[in-house]
């Protein structure tokens, strides 16, 4: 971290080995500070693919990383509007850097809703100890929902795990990776339930390999897990396809985290742009102006752009409280709510990322295209991401619920 942009850890409170426990005002503050911290070499490790191995020990004893442990384990428990918010103001600074915890959150949500109390009393320690949660989600080399490859089999009194995921953001600098599979059965090999085996980042048998080549996101490390004959204890699974066999905000909850990346993208290459032209842009002769940042024609397209970044932000904060109120008071109607307040936040943050990112080259200039600038680099963060989910299926469900009151469906991408 740079000089300066340090906390005061007197306002914390600690509890032995564990993490801070903050509020909701010192879990902004503090983000907001690490943002500025990482936005200083944000560019740097985007060109040569530094990976943020030092940043995130930063994140981790910040505290922040454990502010949605329930109170009733010790926690901060805060409320899904703050989240985002940290998120953002993290994505502000390197959304890199935001991306590699996505997955730890969710999966301190999915111990919420399926953990034993005893997985949940162990894993909330850990993440209050500082111990954080990877992924390994996505099938590698599948093309059809029944091509599921990774598969828990009985094996003694535990289960062996086998298989290989592919965009396991987090993984490489994980205590701890959850894993997606099916369990193994004689009627149906391969396709049983759903369930998430929590396996050690050490433990024999697995493989991180860092074989991320994204052309944005350079340094969320998402690269590859291989699972070979790794034993799971019976403990250390629960299940995850029991989550969505009612209301649920889980799903919500993830896509909300997503747009908050999204958003921060936004506004830092808003930011930079606005940066560039004041300092190094040339006006156009014809706007018969001595700076650029008096041209009528620049002027006009940053409030044009302003417009849709704030768009994508207040959304992002009415997204966050319907989830609250969601999970405040849980039924189909609350949570179908919740979801289509984040859809529309994240076809939102999703156009805001792409079109700004994109515009900033047109109101900078041609000197704005320097490769040395890495001033792309939002450009291609944000098509990088926003990738991840498509935006049109988001509309499709806000559109179907405008017309006919339709309600979207109930699974982990709404």
């Amino acid at each position: 971290m740079s000089a300066g942009t340090t906390w005061s850890t007197t306002e914390l409170e600690t509890v032995g080995s564990r993490v801070p426990v903050l509020t909701a005002a010192q879990a902004v503050r503090i983000a907001g500070l690490l943002a500025d911290a990482l936005s200083v070499e944000a560019a740097h490790r985007d060109a040569h693919r530094v990976l943020p191995a030092t940043e995130l020990e930063s994140l981790t004893a910040s505290g922040l990383l454990a502010i949605t442990v329930p109170a009733e384990h010790g926690g901060a428990d805060l409320p899904a509007e703050t989240v985002a918010e940290v998120f953002r103001l993290i994505a502000s600074g390197d959304p890199s850097v935001a991306q590699i915890p996505h997955s730890h959150f969710v999966y301190v949500n999915a111990l919420r809703h399926q953990g034993t109390t005893a997985q949940q009393e162990f894993f909330f320690g850990e993440v209050l100890a500082g111990k954080r949660f990877g992924n390994a989600q996505s099938e590698v080399g599948t093309r059809h929902v029944r091509d599921i490859r990774t598969t828990l089999t009985p094996s003694g009194a535990g289960w062996l795990l086998n298989g290989t995921k592919g965009y396991s953001t987090g993984a490489l600098f994980a205590d701890w990776i959850p894993v997606l599979a099916h369990l193994d059965t004689e009627s149906d090999p391969g396709q049983g339930p759903l369930h998430v085996a929590w396996v050690e980042r050490t433990a024999p048998g697995v493989t991180v390999v860092d074989d991320w080549d994204g052309l944005g996101q350079r340094t969320t490390a998402s690269g590859t897990v291989v699972l070979q004959d790794v034993a799971v204890q019976a403990a250390r699974i629960t299940p995850y396809h029991l989550t969505f066999e009612g209301p649920q905000t889980y799903g919500a909850f993830a896509q909300l985290l997503h747009a908050a990346i999204d958003a921060g993208i936004a506004r830092a290459a808003l930011a930079e742009a606005a940066a560039f032209v004041s300092t190094k842009s040339r006006p156009y002769p014809d706007a018969g102006v001595e700076r650029a940042i008096d041209d009528p024609l620049v002027v006009h397209a940053f409030g044009e752009m302003e417009l849709q970044v704030r768009a994508a932000e207040a959304l992002l904060v009415e997204a966050g409280r319907a989830v609250d109120a969601a999970d405040a008071d849980l039924t189909e109607q609350s949570a179908a709510l919740a979801s289509l307040a984040v859809a529309a936040a994240r076809a939102s943050s999703t156009q805001a990322s792409v079109d700004v990112s994109s515009r900033l080259f047109e109101v900078a200039g041609t000197r704005s295209a320097l490769a040395s600038l890495d001033l792309d680099r939002h450009w291609r963060n944000a098509r990088t991401h926003t990738l991840h989910d498509p935006a049109a299926w988001k509309v499709q469900h806000l559109g179907r619920f405008a017309v006919d009151g339709t309600l979207p469906p109930n699974h982990g991408q709404l």
